[in-house]
């Protein structure tokens, strides 16, 4: 573990709070810059997580907490992994080297764990909307303090922060929005003239001036309203011509900037200058993700997020030789569009998650980034595939929770046939509660018409994308942990699965294993050890979640008197619970017991940490199954 102890910070380890910067000078706060960097640097290097987001807001980290009186004042992160820095200095510097490990600091915004952490985040495009209750609620109850909403490392792509934008234009209300823009998807104007425009226009005396003259028009006898409307204009031409917010002041915020970022002189005299207007503010800043680390500057998609050198009490995944599924998946994708020109892939913002970067360069004309826009990207599949293309959209579980009136008005009730790839589906590991992939069974399995299946290993994947290619009914869901593919060959002729079949990986006499996905080689390795034990296991590969193999349920109702059932998911409304029904429903008298995700929200941690503590490891499993004897 590494810590200030054996590193010289000389005012980090000073800062226990945000009330510790303000005595500081500015050198002190430029100095206090590069050590958070180094201190982030030094860290992540070992435990893994965040890397380049962080390191591109270290500077707006410090002057926020400068100018701001937090926690009374409120700062709403977006995108939460944007917000190490923040965290170090609102009093867990110590706790920081436990980040995104097991019953240590979570790698996003979470409000349990500290009054600075204002509104959760995890997701993007949501710190606009959330700053804005936050200030209604401030007018509401009659209190006073500022609310900043700090947006950006795409999220600004989403539909979500518009849609608050918007809101917020009209309301009125005291809040500022910072756009942190890392990837130019606003252009902005470069250069001594930026600079001058900027300066003129967070000038208090600037403000002041173009407050009083428009107040002063509405004393005129006559022409008042001419006059303003020339002005007005006067205003707006100049600004569209030279500054890049005209959009953002039509929508009802004072736009200013862009300026530097990542200049902490220039940031401290913005911020000082309009923390107080009373109407929405934008400010516009220009950062350079993976500040102060060459090779994440160059590639800030590769060191987004690292693995670390896991020099700590971590345990570590166990290293696996065949591919992950998201990386079978695209190779998979392109063997697709190879062989059937109908085909696209569609994602939101997650190229690289979602392994499509090869499919991305080999077929660029057939792959759609949309940006962090989930539910356009379902419905644009529908679009897509009205006009007879065969779109697959790759998409995280837990985003596409975010997209579900889409699914079922835009896909489902017109029968569309939309393949979704859902990556992260269960455990996403050291991401946590936000990220894991609890509910896509119980969400998807409740549509009708939809079809819901789970491969066990990447070989499977492969026999499932081709199903799906040929299913024409309506949607298809295919859905898979990340987590090794197990077994990928991408060899031999590829096999059409029937729709609902499950297969018997092995058989068995005393009791009966359903398992979804992977999980159906934990259900063999407990089976091989049941059976030194005398109990004789039937492990069922459950592909299909949805249709059941009804078949297969007769026939056991007659053949066990205990059934388990095994999925990386929510219990409440899912696999285990459906198959119970459905037993039940015909006459089943035994014994069932479904293995899943309880009724809560489940830590971070490792893939091995996390199954052992909801007992969904072999020895969970193994024990879970003796007491029924």
């Amino acid at each position: 573990m590494i810590s200030e102890t054996n590193m010289d910070y000389k005012i980090l380890s000073r800062i226990h709070s945000p009330a510790d910067l303000k005595p500081l000078s500015l050198t002190d706060l430029k100095l206090l810059c590069q050590e958070l960097r180094d201190y982030i640097i030094s860290i992540v290097n070992e435990t893994g997580g965040h890397l380049a987001p962080t390191l591109g807001v270290i500077e707006l980290t410090v002057a926020l907490h400068y100018v701001y009186d937090m926690p009374i004042d409120k700062i709403v992160w977006d995108v939460g992994h944007q917000a190490y820095a923040h965290k170090i200095l609102t009093g867990r510097r110590d706790k920081f080297h436990t980040i995104r490990q097991y019953q240590g600091l979570s790698g996003f915004l979470k409000r349990s764990e500290s009054e600075y952490d204002s509104f959760g985040a995890g997701h993007a495009s949501t710190s606009i909307s959330a700053a804005l209750g936050i200030a209604a609620g401030r007018d509401q109850n009659n209190t006073d303090f500022r609310v900043v909403a700090v947006i950006g490392d795409g999220a600004m792509t989403g539909g979500l922060a518009f849609e608050g934008i918007n809101n917020a234009g009209s309301l009125r209300k005291q809040i500022i929005v910072i756009l942190n823009d890392n990837k130019m998807s606003i252009s902005p104007n470069v250069g001594a003239m930026r600079t001058y425009l900027n300066r003129i226009q967070t000038n208090p005396l600037y403000n002041r001036i173009r407050d009083e003259v428009w107040n002063w028009t509405s004393t005129l006898p006559i022409g008042k309203y001419a006059i303003r409307m020339g002005l007005k204009k006067i205003e707006e031409s100049l600004k569209n011509l030279l500054v890049p917010g005209i959009l953002f002041d039509e929508l009802g915020f004072r736009y200013f900037g862009p300026i530097d970022g990542n200049d902490l002189d220039e940031l401290v005299t913005t911020l000082q200058n309009i923390k107080d207007i009373k109407t929405p503010v934008l400010l516009h800043i220009n950062t350079k993700k993976g500040k102060g680390l060459g090779v994440a500057e160059t590639d800030p998609v590769k060191y987004h997020g690292i693995s670390g050198n896991h020099n700590s009490a971590q345990e570590p995944e166990p290293q696996s030789l065949v591919p992950s599924f998201q990386d079978a998946f695209g190779e998979l994708a392109c063997e697709i569009a190879r062989n059937r020109q109908d085909t696209v892939c569609i994602t939101a913002a997650m190229r690289e998650g979602t392994g499509l970067a090869p499919y991305a360069q080999e077929f660029p004309t057939r792959y759609f980034d949309v940006g962090i826009a989930e539910g356009h990207a379902v419905t644009f599949a529908g679009g897509l595939a009205t006009e007879n293309i065969r779109p697959i959209v790759a998409v995280y579980s837990t985003f596409l929770q975010r997209a579900y009136d889409h699914i079922i008005h835009d896909i489902a009730i017109q029968r569309l046939p939309v393949i979704f790839c859902l990556d992260r589906a269960g455990l996403a590991r050291e991401d946590g509660p936000t990220h894991h992939g609890s509910f896509d069974l119980v969400y998807l399995r409740m549509i009708p018409k939809m079809i819901v299946a789970a491969p066990k290993n990447g070989n499977e994947l492969r026999h499932l994308l081709y199903t799906a290619l040929n299913y024409n009914e309506g949607p298809f869901t295919i859905r898979y942990p990340k987590a090794s593919a197990v077994e990928f060959t991408r060899a031999g002729q590829v096999e059409l699965l029937p729709i609902g079949s499950w297969a018997v990986e092995r058989p068995g006499s005393d009791i009966a294993i359903l398992a979804v996905g992977p999980l159906v080689y934990t259900a063999l390795e407990v089976a091989e050890k049941l059976a030194q034990k005398g109990i004789s296991c039937e492990v069922v590969n459950c592909r299909f979640v949805k249709p059941f193999d009804n078949k297969y349920l007769n026939n056991i109702i007659k053949r066990f008197t205990k059934i388990v059932t095994l999925e990386e998911g929510a219990l409440t409304g899912g696999f285990g619970e459906g198959a119970l029904n459905w037993l039940n429903n015909h006459g089943y008298k035994g014994q069932l017991l479904p293995v899943g995700f309880p009724d809560e929200f489940v830590t971070h941690g490792t893939r091995r940490e996390l199954l052992k503590l909801l007992k969904m490891d072999s020895n969970g499993l193994e024990k879970s199954i003796q007491s029924l004897f």
